[in-house]
């Protein structure tokens, strides 16, 4: 029973990642731009005949071999390797506090959790069992009961941990930090890419994004908070990666393109992903109508294809990237794929404002 209740729960806790960090995939291969963190390029790992083989060389023909595959390693390695720092740093800020009181640490984390988070509750058992209860394969909240409370306590002490952390960050200041590299991507930026926010900001945030991706439109209220929270310091760089399980999302970024001749791209790019089931042509004019474009001038321009080689143009170059799914995103050249919340922008953001 404990064993089927863990692989239960399990199974929530991943499929809740997966839906909090969604994207809409589609599979490609082509060449990455990436440096994997704490590695020598030059470092020597073969020889043939007296030739050395670099790390860099081993490298390149990864990315030319599989460029998609890569970049999810690398960063994966990056995010194991940092989820394991933070575990560090926490670990150390509450030795030391607890010291300072004169505590061991665990009796310090306990009294700490008990003032942040109350004691799980029958309530809480019982709503979380009618939560999940399609899962439970026919078993009965009595049945579950004595696998669901220790399961909450420990997601609850985990949650005050963090609490924690994060006020005892904040009162440490420059006593940690992070030092480990992360992995960077060189995203080309030309004149058509329509850009929001700040040419100068020292933030720049590349949006590779489908206008029939439903994950998509999940992460442009995080961008619009992200402008409102950081104003001139961040910039939005738009590019279009219509996937080809998406019909509709072609011509909608052309609609997107032929609304910014008359000034009003990012009107439309608001007003497509504010309603996804509205991107068939006709439905394409009436939404230029409706904020106020000229409609015979937004009319032929679609129509005419114009803007295809440009849409063109943004797919090629997230293939070349290993871009394999919407919304990919990259700030500073770090990349953050799927609708990731606010916080994960955050983090990212602030650390590279640090640099500055």
């Amino acid at each position: 029973m404990r064993r089927q209740f863990r692989l239960w729960t399990g199974v929530l806790l991943l499929a809740s990642s997966a839906a909090l960090a969604g994207a809409c995939a589609e599979e490609t291969t082509a060449a990455a731009q990436s440096q994997a963190p704490a590695a020598n390029p030059d470092q020597v790992v073969a020889e043939v005949a007296g030739k050395p083989i670099t790390l860099k060389d081993v490298d390149a023909r990864w990315e030319a071999f599989d460029a998609a595959e890569r970049a999810r390693i690398v960063q994966a390695m990056y995010q194991n390797r940092r989820n394991m720092i933070e575990l560090l740093i926490g670990d150390q800020l509450i030795a030391n506090a607890a010291k300072a009181t004169g505590q061991s640490v665990e009796a310090f984390i306990a009294a700490d959790g008990a003032k942040r988070l109350p004691a799980i509750a029958e309530a809480d058992v019982a709503q979380f069992y009618e939560q999940n209860k399609d899962r439970a394969q026919g078993r009965t909240l009595d049945q579950l009961r004595g696998e669901i409370k220790p399961f909450l306590e420990e997601r609850r002490r985990q949650q005050a941990r963090a609490m924690l952390v994060e006020e005892l960050k904040g009162k440490e200041g420059a006593n940690w930090k992070v030092m480990l590299d992360p992995p960077r991507y060189t995203v080309p930026t030309t004149k058509d890419d329509p850009v929001r926010g700040n040419p100068a900001a020292p933030i720049t945030i590349v949006e590779f994004s489908d206008y029939q991706c439903p994950f998509c439109a999940r992460v442009n209220p995080t961008l619009a908070k992200i402008r409102e929270t950081y104003g001139d310091r961040v910039k939005i760089v738009f590019k279009d990666y219509p996937l080809p399980n998406h019909p509709q999302a072609p011509k909608a970024a052309e609609a997107a393109r032929c609304a910014g001749e008359q000034s009003k791209y990012w009107e439309m790019h608001d007003a497509m992903f504010a309603n996804q089931r509205a991107l068939e042509v006709p439905s394409l004019k009436q939404t230029a109508r409706a904020i106020g474009l000229d409609g015979t001038s937004f009319d032929q321009c679609l129509d005419s294809g114009k803007w295809q080689a440009t849409i063109r143009a943004g797919s090629e170059l997230g293939e070349q990237m290993g871009v394999n799914s919407t919304p990919s995103l990259y700030v500073n050249g770090r990349a953050l794929i799927g609708a990731m919340p606010f916080e994960n922008f955050k983090q990212i953001i602030d650390e590279e404002l640090s640099r500055k």
